[in-house]
């Protein structure tokens, strides 16, 4: 009897979390797959039904050509800006600049606390190509700055740029804790031995904070693609000629804008298949590297 009280206690306890996961997570997932099967503008009483159709529209899409590339462009920038530049930074903080670090920490955390409308606004500012400061800075020394939200590349790198600068300073503090917790000894005994600095931080740091490292490298992938759609609806509204836009941006065109719900849903889930595939790649062939303590 006991057994079946702790039994029912645990799943009484865990039900309010199921319910939410349910509502807010699970019946909208399956509803969008259920929509991606029909033609539907969210005005009509009545969806057609057309299988698969939405899914041979977008896979031949062009312009979804374009966004899938440009959301994996966006995807790598955004893991060079947020994981290793963070993993360099926290490892100069706390191996080899040492004193000053309690300083720099929050500074470096402010920006997770900034509403990424403000952010994009300044940086709009800031990179303006013919008044912003970093303009100014650049003619002063007789360079020009390119009108880079007219450029191809060059918008996807400004709006991972500005997209990076929210997370870093929580990806930092992360991995700055992870590096906080290896053995002092050890990174003592390689300073002794001589070891160049940059063997210090991949054969030693980076191996024995690795567990670290993934979580964030996985929190980085899921994170990448749904924190860009506030800079690229402020800043460039996917342009130019769709230059800048992603999946989720896309999907949210092809609902909001262009009122086709079926191939918004069809976007939407080939995002979601993206995601899993990355995902499961990640812990196919870099998990198993990793190292757990204990």
């Amino acid at each position: 009897m006991k057994e079946h009280a702790s039994k029912f206690r645990s799943y009484a306890l865990l039900a309010p979390s199921l319910i939410v996961l349910a509502v807010f997570v699970g019946y909208p997932l399956i509803y969008t797959i259920y929509l991606s099967f029909f033609e539907w503008n969210m005005v009509s009483p009545v969806k057609k039904f057309v299988g698969f159709d939405n899914y041979s529209k977008i896979v031949q899409d062009p312009v979804f050509q374009k966004v899938a590339w440009n959301s994996l462009g966006y995807i790598l920038l955004f893991i060079i800006f947020t994981c290793v530049f963070p993993y360099v930074v926290a490892f100069l903080m706390d191996i080899v600049v040492g004193k000053v670090r309690e300083f720099y920490k929050p500074i470096f955390f402010v920006p997770a606390v900034v509403s990424l409308v403000v952010a994009s606004m300044v940086f709009t500012w800031i990179l303006n190509p013919v008044s912003g400061p970093v303009a100014l800075v650049l003619k002063k020394i007789g360079l020009t700055m390119p009108f880079w939200s007219n450029l191809d590349g060059w918008v996807i790198a400004v709006i991972a740029m500005i997209t990076a600068w929210k997370v870093f300073g929580y990806n930092f503090i992360v991995l700055y804790a992870a590096i906080a917790g290896i053995d002092r000894e050890v990174i003592e005994a390689a300073k002794l031995d001589r070891i160049p600095t940059y063997k210090i931080l991949l054969n030693i740091v980076v191996p024995l904070s690795s567990s670290t490292g993934i979580y964030v490298f996985v929190i980085t992938i899921v994170q990448g693609l749904q924190y860009v759609f506030t800079p690229i609806k402020i800043i460039t509204k996917g342009g130019p000629n769709n230059g800048s836009a992603n999946l989720i941006y896309y999907s949210y065109q092809k609902a909001f804008e262009m009122y086709k719900v079926g191939e918004s849903s069809a976007v939407s889930v080939l995002t979601l298949l993206l995601f899993i595939v990355i995902l499961g790649l990640t812990f196919k062939f870099i998990e198993k590297g990793v190292y757990y303590e204990n």
